[in-house]
């Protein structure tokens, strides 16, 4: 393992120089007047980088390796997961401060500064000021999590948690530099995040899974680590050509810059790992399985080699000029600002037909049509049905989330805030209802298949898992959703976060997920199928429903009554000049929002009056039927106990009153007839019982 490490190591290393001499990346010559930041700091950039990302990609591959790739030990990872950890934690660490190397050495390069003349004032205003060092900033600090994560127990939930933390740490870096400055981030952005999370798992997965290669149950390790490969070699081939289309912007380019030889390179390596990949499918994975692991092993060995190489030529690739510049060239700043050219006057034709793709929605949209479809056939092909209703329902909120977030209408909620608002009514109510409609969980549920190993949890069990979560019972409270739900809608717009998210791509995608999200939980709680939900009256979910009714209403009434522009830095800057003024455009908006709930909130009480009434029906069914089985069985049922238990305290407190007011009469004639009073009293009283029978009772 340590000479397949080291070979690795120096083809990586060897790839990178070559490819940055031959590029261009590294250029040594000083030119008089020029400013320069030394040779140390244009060397040192890229291989702090490329320590970075290795650093990264050993970090995901462990940390997925022990929490989902292993088998476990009950609720606890196994012991080479937890080996796999502990080392995880001087990975994360030296991840962190190479990561906070690269600030000082990215200040160095951008100012053409040497590192060592640089002013603490420099560093600090770049990393909390500047987009790529903050992302640096950033993923310093998850890397710190990440570490400390890792040694916080053996708990398998808890390294699911970090593997997924470790995954979110190698992002942010994808969201500067070429891709951000590219003509159409939203593609070249989302692409290239896409695309270093896959490679990150694959090249790390391979390392994490050759240093278990001695576990008991290595090859149905592998056989899950292959599945694993064939989807991230898909994402990276996928990801990556989109990546390159807006970096190269013709095919000219392929063969007419250096920067697409380099790309034709890396294309090529990621042929010769595919083949390995189908080698290993068809003959070392059943070798495997026989007990003769050599084959494995020297085949795996020679595909981190070739990844270790396709590592270098990415990093090599990131300092490379492309043929696209990185700043606009456009007399327009808007189209640095936006990513695309700024749209004319709204017409049908231009909210509809003017696209603007977001490769991360596409992605969402493509893989939850065709996973939803592949568990309908594997429902159809087991002998039951699945109702064509929600498979309509579920590919409807598909496509509608595909087209409010990549038609005209996605470029025109990045000027105008009547449109922005638009696209927030569509993503929180309109493709939540249709997605809830589709029952995604029950069919997951259904569908899923359990693993062979029971000591392995599929994503039926993560699933489960995450269902019976208390964190999970905690959102689900429909209160709680409630909440998520409002306080995010008069957050985003009177808490002055709407013009900070519009700024950074990455903060324009979180709020569009959440949008989804918020919209989704609430729906899923009130009108969901699915299990895994609390058993709530309809009575009760109605009057939550009502509440955010009344929210949503308020929300559109304070916004229509508002005289100050919200967000205005943003709008300020993009407004068009066509539109008509900021308040104007607002007060547009607040007016669409308001209206645009009534139907979907009209829908929503009419489904939850009908569970209403359906579970009134339901108890009044299952009543009837108790009373039957016990009239068939001559014994009483529920309701007239209950009614015998009335008559015989109604009886009772009758024959009280009556005795007592007996006693007081005749008080004087039982005393000279001489039986005592007292006596009297606790004479026994029979009452018939309503069976039949005679029931005593002592008074």
């Amino acid at each position: 393992m340590w000479r397949t490490t080291v070979a690795a190591a120096g083809v990586t290393v060897i790839v990178l120089v070559a490819a940055l001499r031959f590029g261009g990346g590294v250029d040594g010559a000083v030119l008089p007047g020029i400013p320069s930041p030394g040779v140390v700091t244009e060397w040192t950039l890229p291989v702090l980088t490329l320590v970075a990302n290795l650093l990264g990609v050993l970090t995901v591959g462990f940390t997925v390796t022990a929490a989902f790739l292993l088998p476990g030990d009950g609720a606890s990872v196994a012991a080479r997961g937890w080996v796999l950890l502990r080392r995880t934690t001087w990975l994360a660490l030296l991840w962190a401060v190479t990561s906070g190397a690269l600030i000082v050495y990215t200040v160095s390069d951008v100012l053409a500064v040497p590192a060592g003349q640089l002013s603490r004032h420099a560093i600090v205003s770049f990393a909390f000021s500047i987009s790529q060092g903050q992302a640096l900033l950033l993923q310093t600090g998850l890397a710190l999590a990440v570490a400390v994560l890792s040694r916080g127990g053996v708990s398998r939930g808890l390294a699911a948690v970090t593997a997924v933390l470790a995954m979110v740490t190698v992002l942010p870096p994808a969201f500067t530099g070429h891709a951000a400055g590219a003509g159409n981030h939203q593609i070249a952005v989302t692409s290239l995040a896409l695309h270093v999370l896959a490679a990150s798992l694959w090249v790390g997965g391979l390392a994490g899974l050759l240093l278990v290669r001695r576990h008991r149950r290595f090859a149905d390790t592998a056989a899950r680590y292959s599945r694993l490969a064939l989807g991230c070699f898909v994402a990276t081939a996928v990801s990556g050509g989109a990546n390159a289309v807006v970096r190269l912007g013709g095919w000219g380019e392929v063969w007419g810059s250096r920067y697409g030889v380099l790309v034709l390179l890396k294309v090529f390596g990621l042929a010769v790992v595919g083949v390995i990949g189908l080698a290993h499918r068809r003959r070392t994975l059943p070798a495997l399985r026989s007990g003769a692991p050599r084959a494995f092993l020297r085949l795996a060995a020679g595909e981190l080699v070739v990844l270790g190489a396709a590592v270098g030529l990415a990093v090599a690739l990131s300092r490379t000029p492309t043929p696209v510049p990185e700043g606009s060239v456009e007399p327009d700043p808007l189209v640095e600002l936006l990513g695309f050219a700024p749209p004319g006057p709204p017409t049908a034709v231009r909210m509809l037909g003017d696209p603007l793709p977001d490769l991360f929605f596409l992605t969402v949209v493509v893989l939850g049509i065709a996973a939803y479809l592949a568990g309908v056939r594997r429902m159809r092909r087991a002998g039951h049905d699945w109702p064509i209703s929600r498979t309509a329902s579920w590919i409807a909120g598909m496509l509608t989330l595909a087209a409010i977030t990549g038609l005209g209408v996605a470029r025109y909620a990045y000027v105008l805030f009547s449109a922005h608002m638009v696209q927030h009514m569509v993503l929180s109510m309109v493709v939540p209802i249709l997605l809830v409609g589709g029952a995604p969980v029950t069919l997951a549920l259904r569908t899923l298949r359990r693993p062979a190993d029971p000591q392995v949890r599929g994503a039926r069990e993560w699933l489960l898992v995450v269902l019976h979560s208390r964190l999970f019972r905690l959102l689900s409270h429909p209160l709680v959703a409630l909440g998520s739900y409002v306080v995010s809608l008069y957050g985003l717009y009177l808490g002055d976060l709407l013009g900070t998210l519009m700024r950074y791509h990455l903060g324009h995608l979180a709020m569009l997920v959440h949008f989804v999200l918020a919209g989704y939980l609430l729906f899923w709680v009130l009108i969901g199928v699915d299990p895994g939900r609390r058993r709530v009256h309809p009575a009760l979910l109605t009057v939550v429903h009502f509440l955010a009714m009344v929210a949503h209403a308020f929300f559109g009434f304070v916004l229509l009554q508002s005289t100050s522009v919200i967000a205005p830095d943003w709008y300020l800057a993009v407004h068009p000049a066509w539109a008509s003024s900021l308040l104007a455009d607002q007060h547009l908006g607040a007016g669409l929002a308001w209206a645009f709930g009534e139907l979907p909130a009209v829908v929503i009480m009419l489904i939850l009056v009908r569970q209403w009434i359906r579970s009134d029906e339901r108890e009044q069914a299952r009543v009837d039927r108790a009373a039957d089985r016990a009239e068939a069985g001559g014994d009483e049922d529920d309701l007239a106990r209950y009614n015998a238990f009335l008559a015989v305290a109604a009886a009772s407190s009758a024959g009280g009153a009556s005795l007592a007011s007996g006693a007081g009469l005749a008080g004087g004639a039982l005393s000279a007839g001489g039986v005592p009073v007292a006596e009297s009293a606790s004479a026994v009283v029979e009452n018939p019982a309503p069976d039949g029978r005679r029931e005593s009772h002592e008074k």
